[in-house]
């Protein structure tokens, strides 16, 4: 094993260390103030060291990786079947990786000063403190592991694991009725997409003799057999990365804490199955069907996120749509054929996403509440804040220079190209299907992040809290310093070398092209003009009366925007209502038949049993008189005889 590749195995190695340690950790005392609560420093020092270790060892990664590189022994061989362990490494997962360690060490040095009160407690301290980041510790190393593994077994091991901790997460502050329901759904509804990726997985490696990443690239697939593959594993990508129709349980987990809202939507989570697909898109490559399917779940919930963000009052709801709407750009950058701009796009929303959702959580901690109705006028008393709001929603929307306007110009531009030009493995149709989703989102996003802007940090303030203040440092670092990528990173993708980088190849060892990721030209316009549309059409509403809320610009349809266009009730009638009909159908077919062949079976021995017993004790009455005349009787006939001799 080469160093390179022992940094690489490394990698997911040092969170999970960091968290089974820190699970063992007590809880903190109920009440402990925290310069005494030794369990609370402790999980502290450990989730910030193993989130910095594995910082320190992407980076190391990225910086000697300049070529992809594989090493891998046999862990089981069926026969005919093998499952490996180790892991595959290219540039592009060495910059995931940068971004996946980087947000997780912000979220869990921001949590220390987020979670330093109990939620809704008078308690100094969040007693589950230390299990909590233990978890952040679990999350990040499946992330990574998925990132880095070369096995199929393995990333799905990574893939499970992070479902076991969103759940766990998302439900931290169990006393909210709101957030053990929202843990449960996020955790069904994505199970729901895991079946069709574990057949997915298990088909392809049926199929190629081997679970390991690079024999299954390498083998020739009967098409049947890849185009059903493709297709289930689609199904894993949309429940893992909340894409149309498996999207509902997104918006839902902000009942978790705020710093988890920034890990799950920026580095984990969500990014894990565009991540999967740009680890196997050779086989998606030669697919057009997957493809095609692949392009109308990213238009339509690129544009269901972003419609649904526009009607929602709550904070971290209008982020988390946002979400849904830009993973949306990913999946529909790799459906026309370009997985350089999904990656590209990927890492820049990571860096915007967790710098909203931590300001976002700065803002919730100063006043209280997620509701946008009741905040307003914040940017006076919150200045660093609102600064680092204005970079976040600048790169959300496609602000120039930030970085968001460059990575999602580059999704425009190639799904452009693929609907002008037909470039791309997708059918012609796709890219034009891609292309103009992608445009209405340019100006939908504009007008909601202008939107949210102007509630929040504009016009009087409509909260009861009376002075408004930025976060301590603990929680204002971390979210300057993703300011930081959210603002420059798109600028990379000027660079030949990073283009590179992001380039990924079927073959191990195979050298990536050279080509920039951005291409200033008349292209542009159109996203601006759009851009200042959605943008002016939201200020406009807003300065004709700052007390009202834009959104009443939708008249009707803004209820049916709020509520994401019922695709909930949708989901509930169709598949909630007829799985609790079946499930009360069969525990009434087990009481009634198992149950009651069982126990009828038993009441009829025991029936039995009481009129047999009935009967023998109404006749033993007369048995014992019976018994008692016939020895009279032989007592008599004894004198008799007796008297008679």
């Amino acid at each position: 094993m080469s160093t390179t590749t022992l940094l690489g195995a490394l990698l997911p190695a040092v969170p999970l260390a960091a968290g089974l340690l820190g699970l063992l950790l007590p809880p903190s005392p109920r009440g402990a103030r925290t310069g005494e609560d030794r369990a609370r420093r402790a999980a502290i020092a450990l989730g910030v060291a193993g989130a910095a270790g594995a910082l320190a060892l992407a980076v190391a990664l990225l910086v000697s990786l300049d070529r992809p590189a594989e090493a891998s022994t046999t862990w089981v061989d069926l026969g005919g079947l093998t499952v490996t362990l180790g892991v595959r490494l290219d540039p592009a997962a060495a910059l995931v990786a940068v971004a996946v360690a980087a947000v997780a060490l912000a979220v869990q040095v921001y949590s220390i000063g987020y979670l330093r009160r109990g939620p809704h407690d008078d308690v100094d301290t969040d007693h589950r403190y230390p299990p909590y980041a233990a978890q952040i510790s679990l999350f990040t190393a499946a992330m990574l592991l998925v990132v880095v593994a070369g096995d199929l077994i393995l990333l799905l091991v990574g893939w499970e694991v992070m479902g076991i901790c969103s759940y766990l997460l998302i439900a931290h502050d169990r006393r909210l009725p709101e957030a053990p329901a929202a843990a449960m759904k996020a955790f069904l509804v994505t199970r729901v997409g895991d079946v069709g990726f574990l057949l997915g997985i298990a088909l392809l490696g049926v199929s190629a003799g081997s679970f390991r990443i690079a024999d299954v690239l390498a083998h020739d697939h009967a098409t049947g057999t890849l185009t059903v593959a493709c297709l289930l594993l689609l199904a894993g990508v949309a429940g893992k990365s909340a894409q149309f129709p498996l999207h509902t349980w997104l918006p839902d987990a902000m009942a978790g804490p705020t710093p988890i809202s920034a890990l799950i939507h920026a580095a984990t989570m969500v990014a894990a199955g565009v991540y999967a697909v740009t680890r196997l898109y050779p086989l998606f490559e030669a697919t057009p069907a997957a493809l095609a399917v692949l392009g109308v779940m990213a238009s339509v919930t690129l544009l269901l996120g972003a419609f649904a963000a526009t009607a929602q009052d709550d904070l971290k709801r209008v982020l988390a749509w946002s979400t849904v709407s830009q993973i949306g750009y990913m999946t529909g950058a790799l459906a026309v054929g370009s997985t350089p701009a999904a990656l590209f796009h990927l890492l820049t929303h990571a860096a915007f996403k967790a710098l909203l959702f931590l300001a976002a959580g700065a803002v919730i901690h100063a006043v209280g509440t997620t509701l946008m109705s009741r905040m307003g006028g914040l940017r006076r008393g919150m200045p660093v804040t609102f600064w680092c709001t204005v970079v976040g929603l600048g790169a959300l929307a496609g602000v120039p220079p930030l970085a968001g306007f460059w990575s999602k110009d580059g999704v425009l531009t190639v799904a452009q190209e693929a609907a002008l030009h037909g470039t791309g493995p997708a059918p012609t149709w796709v890219g034009w299907l891609v292309w103009l989703a992608g445009l209405v989102g340019v100006a939908v996003t504009a007008w909601y992040a202008t939107r949210l802007l102007l509630r929040t940090f504009f016009g009087e303030t409509r909260t009861p809290l009376a002075r408004p203040h930025d976060p301590p440092a603990v929680m204002r670092w971390p979210v300057l310093l993703l300011a930081v990528p959210a603002a420059l990173l798109g600028l990379a993708g000027f660079d030949r070398a990073f283009a590179r980088r992001l380039l990924l190849t079927s073959t191990v060892g195979e050298p990536a092209g050279e080509q920039a990721l951005i291409h200033v030209g008349p292209e542009l316009l159109l996203p601006l003009a759009l851009l200042a549309v959605g943008a002016g059409l939201a200020w406009l509403r807003w300065r004709r009366d700052p007390a009202a809320d834009p959104a009443t610009a939708l008249g009707p349809l803004r209820p049916v925007f709020a509520a994401a266009f019922r695709l909930d009730d949708v989901q509930r009638a169709l598949v909630v209502r007829p799985t609790e009909a079946l499930a009360r159908a069969a525990r009434t077919a087990d009481e009634v038949v198992v149950d009651g062949a069982v126990e009828g079976s038993g009441r009829a021995a025991l029936g039995l049993g009481g009129g047999l017993a009935a009967l023998h004790r109404a006749a033993l009455p007369r048995a014992a008189a019976g018994v008692l005349a016939g020895a009279l009787l032989i007592g008599l006939a004894a004198v008799l005889i007796g008297v008679s001799a």
